[in-house]
């Protein structure tokens, strides 16, 4: 992972870190010399190198958390501890909350582990740590990109291609039952509100629709970010996955989206939402399907999330102070928790040899 970061091929790099007796060999000689240097570096000056991206990646994550609790303009965050104060006296709920958020990272790690399966055995334990640590990396990246290279990063250099592919088939089934469910709840709020929209929006859409197919297709053959892959070899890739595989991820997919949804709605009634289930479920599966494919960047996510929900939930009058609530809530329980307890296992990552 360290040694990436020297992999330059600028013939003036070369020029400058070259002794000066390679002053007037050829270029090959000059590749032989950087890399005899890169290679030559100490074990312990690696490891000082590796401590040092440890420190940097806990440092960004803590002080995202502490952007994100003070200063991300969604909720005081001392009003929320006050409304917790005033309700910690229901233990009961604490402990449900526990409960299903446990059970919502049980079958995150579960799919992992199963997704994984395909290259390698890979124990529950095993996994949680992949699981975590690669939450605590991505955690203050845009759209949790960063999970995709840390969890990578626990395994051998041939195996990481296959390792983001399997690990985007995964991510992918869980936005697919977003939009899935999301789409059901939106048609019902929008013929429940009697929301209008105007032929001109409803051409665009349609139109922002079959452009992308239609770009799809044309560099469906063209190759991605990673050097020799393309949109159809992702998709053949995908396709020849067992179908007992696809099946497990799809349904570990469906009940983790049904424990957050629950989890969610039970925060709600926890702060003081009087909202029925049967009206409160549309707007749940909305709002994830709104938040799911609106891009956000490192400290403005949880302002979506929350303006987000608060413009669904007014439309039944649930006040803005619960909806925020449960918005951060959520957030402490999914993210920052587990963000904590993942630390460990960043503080204790040690590279993969080959």
């Amino acid at each position: 992972m360290i040694l990436s970061v020297f992999n330059a091929y600028n013939t003036n790099l070369f020029d400058t870190m070259a002794p000066p007796f390679v002053g007037k060999t050829s270029k090959n000689n000059k590749l032989n010399v950087y890399f005899s240097f890169v290679i030559t570096l100490s074990h312990k000056s690696k490891q000082y190198l590796l401590v040092a991206l440890k420190v940097f990646i806990l440092g960004v994550t803590f002080r995202y958390i502490y952007l994100k609790l003070t200063a991300s303009g969604t909720l005081n965050f001392k009003v929320f501890v006050d409304m917790l104060a005033v309700k910690n006296s229901n233990n009961y709920s604490i402990l449900l909350f526990l409960v299903l958020t446990s059970a919502n990272w049980f079958f995150e790690i579960l799919k992992w582990k199963t997704i994984v399966s395909v290259l390698e055995p890979l124990s529950f334990k095993t996994a949680l740590k992949q699981s975590l640590a690669a939450l605590t990396v991505s955690l203050a990246t845009p759209n949790r990109i960063g999970d995709y290279g840390a969890k990578a990063m626990y395994f051998t250099p041939e195996n990481r291609k296959q390792i983001l592919l399997l690990n985007f088939f995964s991510n992918s089934v869980q936005m697919v039952v977003s939009c899935f469910f999301g789409s059901i709840g939106l048609a019902y709020v929008i013929q429940k509100n009697a929301i209008s929209f105007s032929t001109t929006k409803i051409l665009l859409f349609v139109l922002g629709i079959l452009l992308l197919s239609l770009f799809g297709y044309i560099f469906r053959k063209k190759q991605l970010i990673l050097k020799g892959l393309s949109l159809s070899k992702v998709m053949k890739y995908i396709r020849n996955l067992s179908g007992v595989i696809k099946t497990r991820i799809l349904v570990y997919s469906i009940v983790r989206y049904f424990i957050f949804s629950f989890l969610f709605y039970s925060l709600l009634l926890f702060f003081g939402a009087t909202i029925p289930f049967i009206e409160a479920i549309p707007l749940i599966f909305t709002m994830y399907l709104l938040v799911s494919i609106i891009p956000t960047i490192i400290i403005f996510d949880v302002v979506v999330r929350g303006g987000v929900a608060v413009w669904l939930f007014s439309m039944d009058g649930v006040p803005e102070l619960h909806i925020l609530s449960t918005v951060v809530a959520m957030w402490l329980l999914n993210f920052v928790v587990p963000a904590i307890w993942g630390s460990f296992y960043v503080v204790s990552y040690k590279p993969v040899s080959r």
